[in-house]
């Protein structure tokens, strides 16, 4: 199979499943209080992210939207550079921002559904599948700046 055939299955399949989750949070999560996974440490609830990370530029939805689709562009434009050859990498990075791009254009904004915290101390903002594809990538491409030096 050829890279790009890999590449495209990847990014359609990781995309599908955000999409699906997204919608068995708003099926189930919906209008109810936060379904305890690991109590004092792990929810599954329901918020509409009219922002970005952290909840950072609330109500800029359409800017958002442009730059995810502008970042993407600049992205598969630079791909050899950015990318250095992994596959991965790449997939997670297109499908994170593809899933929250098509919330934001078709919802106007993005559902989340995984809240972690400790007790009522601590607290880490709601993020979904797309969000961890995007961090997962970050990750992976620190990583392997690191190794190759």
């Amino acid at each position: 199979m050829r890279p790009f055939a890999i590449l495209f299955a990847v990014v359609a399949n990781l995309t599908l499943i955000d999409a699906v989750v997204k919608e068995l949070a708003a099926g189930y999560l919906k209008g109810a209080a936060a379904f305890s996974v690991i109590p004092g440490f792990f929810d599954l609830a329901y918020v509409e992210n009219r922002g970005c990370a952290w909840g950072m530029m609330q109500g800029h939805v359409w800017p958002l939207a442009a730059f995810g689709i502008v970042a993407l562009a600049v992205l598969i434009w630079k791909r050899r550079a950015v990318f250095e050859g992994s596959l991965l990498c790449e997939a997670l990075l297109y499908a994170g921002i593809i899933g929250n791009v098509i919330d934001r254009v078709f919802r106007g904004y993005v559902i989340d559904m995984f809240d972690f915290h400790y007790r009522a101390a601590y607290h880490f903002p709601c993020f979904n599948v797309a969000d961890c594809c995007i961090t997962g990538a970050a990750a992976l491409l620190i990583l392997k700046g690191l190794l190759k030096k």
